[in-house]
């Protein structure tokens, strides 16, 4: 690898508030990117005691319908069935055969 054209890779926590859930990890958000975001101002200290720049976020696995089964499922029968009453099936809705 080259050097000095990498950006710095360090632990961050991704912080969910609306669930109450963080996640320790790494990230190039860690560091001082002159091209980035930059390092991120608040801090947290982790349960192994040390402080690591935190991220909080909207969504994540903790909120996210789709992982935490509130996912609707979609009728699709239920779907073609209403198109074919509105727009017709066939020869017989486009007025015989052409």
């Amino acid at each position: 690898m080259k050097k000095s054209i990498h950006p710095t890779y360090g632990p961050v926590v991704f912080r969910d508030n609306s669930a109450g859930f963080s996640f320790l990890t790494r990230s190039t958000l860690a560091g001082e990117n002159h091209s980035g975001p930059g390092r991120p101002k608040n801090t947290i200290e982790w349960s192994d005691g040390n402080t690591y720049p935190v991220i909080d976020v909207d969504i994540s696995s903790a909120s996210h319908p789709f992982w935490t089964g509130a996912a609707r499922v979609v009728d699709t029968a239920g779907r073609v069935e209403k198109f074919n009453r509105r727009y017709g099936t066939g020869a017989a809705a486009s007025g015989g055969a052409r």
